[in-house]
């Protein structure tokens, strides 16, 4: 297992590491059977200090938590209570499910890019769209079940996930709704 902790115009002191090391690596020994590293980050914003944790399962599912608070040590705190809710509720489901997955998930490479708003006052241009792109970067989408897919953009916090289908290998997205369910676009053609 890899720790990386690390400050953003912080200084991390020994003290701090060592605490980040044996708090993380009690909360995954509980839950996670082997992960393989984990980066945790310490910022300030404005009179708090931020702490964000990721941890990467070898199962190929990442977990991810962010806390803040005026005390260093109780925003670690706070994002270390946070991921092991989540790692409870993964090892939880994976029981439900009665299925362990024997090996990693498979990753595939995406081009993923930023656009520039369009300024939409210039009625002369045609009806191509002229975005500019302000970063380019590769992504790495996943091979997952749909359960999976929606496990692990919980985990990770984030509101979409575009995914490989394990079952047909077509791409698909999971998203969380504005009534709070989750939805599902599969466009492979039914007909």
């Amino acid at each position: 297992m890899r720790y990386q902790v690390s400050g953003k115009q912080i200084d991390v002191g020994e003290a701090l590491q060592t605490h980040v090391e044996t708090e993380l690596s009690e909360i995954l020994s509980k839950y996670a059977g082997r992960p393989t590293d984990a980066h945790v980050v310490f910022s300030k914003s404005g009179h708090e200090y931020v702490c964000e944790a990721v941890v990467h399962l070898s199962t190929g599912l990442t977990a991810q938590a962010t806390d803040h608070a005026n005390e260093i040590y109780a925003a670690f705190d706070g994002c270390s209570e946070k991921m092991d809710k989540q790692l409870r509720r993964y090892k939880r489901r994976l029981k439900d499910h009665h299925k362990e997955r024997p090996q990693p998930v498979e990753l595939s490479d995406a081009g993923s890019y930023i656009l520039a708003p369009s300024d939409e006052t210039n009625e002369d241009q045609d009806d191509t769209v002229n975005a500019m792109i302000v970063a380019e970067m590769e992504e790495k989408i996943q091979s997952l079940s749909v359960g999976e897919a929606v496990m692990q953009m919980e985990l990770a916090d984030k509101p979409v996930l575009v995914f490989r289908n394990e079952k047909h290998g077509g791409v698909n997205v999971v998203y969380r709704r504005g009534d709070g369910n989750i939805g599902w676009i599969d466009p492979r053609s039914t007909g």
